[in-house]
């Protein structure tokens, strides 16, 4: 399996690569009104609208000011994509199958932990993006996007009415 390994506050987390949309430097985000606590905003990724998940929030590490060195790992859930704000993204690994502790082996129970590569220099946690979100926290976001959706399309209808 490949995995794309990124760090938060020098913890070590990983991603399934097939999962992983791309990587790009972090720009500014832009709040979105009654968002769910771990979202950050919406960015807007080549014409599309993708919440940013607060990875800090979720996993209640310390808040910090966005670096321009951060990234934002732009992924799909099975329901959406979502963009994560990261210290940054160090490369991809591959890691068998047989290499990998799951969470229910260290934890039972760890929701967002799909289970733990050892490494000889550490360990990295593997996400599980389709279950980061509460089903009330995609519902949120589902009707937060759709609302901005709706905002957009009003607006470029009427920017071609005016142009007539």
């Amino acid at each position: 399996m490949l995995l794309l390994v990124f760090t938060i506050d020098e913890q070590r987390y990983a991603l399934h690569l097939h999962a992983v949309e791309r990587v790009a430097s972090a720009v500014e985000v832009t709040p979105l009104p009654k968002a769910p606590e771990i979202v950050h905003g919406v960015v807007n990724v080549q014409g599309r609208v993708i919440p940013v998940v607060n990875i800090r929030k979720r996993f209640r590490l310390p808040e910090k000011e966005t670096d321009l060195s951060d990234q934002l790992i732009i992924a799909n859930t099975s329901k959406r994509p979502v963009a994560l704000l990261t210290d940054g993204a160090s490369g991809v690994i591959e890691q068998f199958e047989e290499g990998v502790v799951t969470s229910e082996e260290i934890l039972p129970g760890m929701e967002y932990v799909e289970g733990v590569v050892k490494l000889e220099d550490g360990m990295i946690l593997i996400h599980n993006l389709d279950k980061f979100l509460s089903l009330e926290e995609e519902e949120t976001i589902s009707n937060q996007l759709s609302e901005i959706n709706k905002q957009q399309s009003t607006s470029m209808e009427q920017g071609l009415e005016g142009g007539k």
